[in-house]
């Protein structure tokens, strides 16, 4: 079977922009990309790396929309995680950066915290090492 790898999630948020500066400043990403999205029914912008990212979405009218509607739904999602090599860098950074982060976790296969972003969205920040 050929390798299969995951290259982006996309996640509805209030404000596209604010969020894409908000997780490059966090986890030192890139903005790849950036423009409307769905014929014109709102913008995305894609935050990451090279190989993988996050495409975040805003659409042009109302978020809400019922649960069959995920791109007028926003935190249709249980958390994203990300991988750092300092694990207390990271959480001071983010603590800085003005979000409550939970308590650290220590289980196979590694430690981890997680914190709420601006829309509400779990992200767990795991240490391997």
């Amino acid at each position: 079977m050929a390798q299969v790898n995951l290259e982006h999630v996309n996640i509805t948020v209030k404000d596209a922009k604010a969020s894409a500066e908000n997780l490059c400043s966090l986890f030192d990403w890139k903005i790849r990309w950036h423009g409307e999205a769905l014929d014109g029914q709102g913008v995305t912008y894609h935050v990451g790396s090279s190989d993988t990212y996050l495409a975040l979405y805003t659409p042009k009218d109302k978020i809400g929309g019922s649960d069959e509607d995920s791109y007028h739904t926003a935190r249709g999602l249980n958390h994203i995680a990300v991988t750092v090599d300092d694990l207390d860098a990271m959480e001071a950074k983010v603590i800085d950066a003005g979000y409550k982060t939970g308590p650290q976790w220590d289980y196979e296969p590694g430690r981890r915290f997680y914190f709420d972003n601006e829309d509400g969205i779990e992200i767990e920040v795991v240490c391997y090492a």
